[in-house]
């Protein structure tokens, strides 16, 4: 089955903010984990909020630079329970490889 554009891109949503809800919270082990862009999992992130999901970037204190994690603040009208027990379809139909 292929994905539309608005499917791929709901589902990437959906599925990235799974992933910073469960400790995968940085630009760096979202690329290392799905295999996707940088620049895709950085608009993916500023996405969330399209779709009223409050994902904020906290600095870790004392660090230089942009060091830190994306926090899930708010999930909006999405329930994360869904998406958590979905997640594995929504890896899936986006191509994303298995977690180890």
């Amino acid at each position: 089955m292929s994905l539309s554009k608005t499917q791929s891109s709901f589902y990437r949503r959906l599925y990235v903010a799974h992933l910073v809800a469960g400790g995968t919270a940085s630009v760096p082990a979202i690329t290392a984990l799905t295999g996707m862009p940088r620049r895709t999992a950085q608009d993916t992130l500023a996405a969330l909020a399209e779709l009223d999901i409050v994902c904020e970037f906290e600095h870790d204190e004392g660090e230089r630079h942009n060091i830190g994690r994306y926090v899930i603040r708010d999930w909006g009208p999405i329930d994360p329970r869904w998406v958590a027990a979905h997640a594995d379809r929504l890896r899936q139909a986006l191509g994303y490889p298995e977690m180890a």
